[in-house]
């Protein structure tokens, strides 16, 4: 569903976006592995957005969005439903801002994200995420208290925003190949599609999803948006039960393949990130890796980006996911 009947947004839209947060997002490390390029034949750089601030890439689209409200807006505040990066993105811009926050967030999500978006001062509605229609309740708040809604992928700003990860990863190491970007709603993606685009029109972009959420996967095929139910996958940034209209038209113009990972898949890249990179990656933000091994590319003396989205995970769930 559109929440705005805005144009799509274009690379001019991502240029603009690095200029809002220069100096407020970080700029992320790109790392190397000498282990997994000898693996897969092939030269891997990681944008790791697991460093970013909030620990997740969607500080950059939730920044862009709010830093362009007008004086009333930023009066009102900003609202927005999320299993939690795109919450505390919210929350931690808002904060910056100077402007109030709410969050409708569903009662499974993990501990530690509600605790973060509550800690950077937004107040926390929840709701059950099987049963309640978290664009309802959102819809009903922002008219009651004079909140503008950001919701977390479908919306030119936030779209713009994420892809200047990207453009950071392409300005560092040009000439790609391949580049994976995990796939939820697909803000990250339909944001890096602008700047791969642009930079390296050459580039093969690589969507990855979790296998039993594949609806973006399906939407490609039917030549349509595809709605799943809320699948059941330890990538809780990817429980998305459909594409926005934006992010798909994007995504349908422009991506060359969707892929998609197990479960097990993702707990093996979250592994070898922790043993060989010292990095903790949360379940979603291993998609794009878990694709590079598992998803049968012809990756030998190839040049390849790996998105790493975020690093959000309860340090007890992430010892229980390596363990098992």
């Amino acid at each position: 569903m559109s929440t705005n009947n805005a144009p799509l947004p274009t690379y001019d839209d991502v240029v603009a976006a690095a200029q809002r947060l220069q100096g407020v997002a970080h700029r992320t490390p790109v790392l190397t592995s000498r282990t997994m390029d000898e693996q897969l034949g092939a030269r891997l750089f990681f944008k790791c957005e697991n460093l970013q601030r909030i620990g997740a890439f969607k500080f950059r689209g939730a920044y862009n969005a709010l830093a362009q409200f007008t004086p009333e807006q930023r009066k009102g505040g900003a609202l927005a439903f999320s299993s939690g990066n795109h919450a505390q993105a919210i929350a931690q811009a808002a904060q910056l801002l100077d402007m109030p926050a709410l969050i409708v967030m569903p009662e499974d999500a993990p501990a530690s994200k509600m605790a973060a978006t509550r800690g950077y001062g937004a107040q926390v509605v929840t709701y059950n995420r099987f049963t309640e229609d978290r664009e309802a309740i959102a819809d009903k708040l922002a008219t009651e208290r004079g909140m503008t809604l950001i919701p977390p992928y479908n919306h030119r700003d936030v779209i713009a925003g994420q892809g200047t990860a990207v453009k950071e990863l392409l300005e560092e190491v040009p000439d790609l190949d391949y580049l994976f970007v995990c796939l939820g709603g697909g803000g990250l993606l339909s944001g890096s599609l602008l700047a791969a685009n642009a930079l390296a029109p050459q580039c093969k972009v690589i969507g990855v999803e979790p296998e039993a959420g594949n609806d973006v996967q399906q939407s490609l095929r039917a030549g349509h948006i595809v709605k799943i139910a809320t699948p059941r996958t330890i990538a809780d940034g990817a429980q998305t039960q459909a594409a926005g209209d934006l992010t798909f038209a994007i995504i349908q113009q422009r991506v060359s393949e969707v892929l998609t990972v197990n479960d097990e898949q993702l707990v093996q890249a979250m592994r070898f990130y922790a043993e060989r990179m010292k990095i903790v990656v949360e379940p979603t933000g291993a998609l794009s890796l878990a694709a590079a091994i598992h998803g049968g590319l012809p990756l030998k003396g190839k040049r390849a980006g790996i998105v790493i989205s975020g690093g959000n995970v309860d340090l007890e769930r992430f010892a229980s996911l390596l363990s098992e």
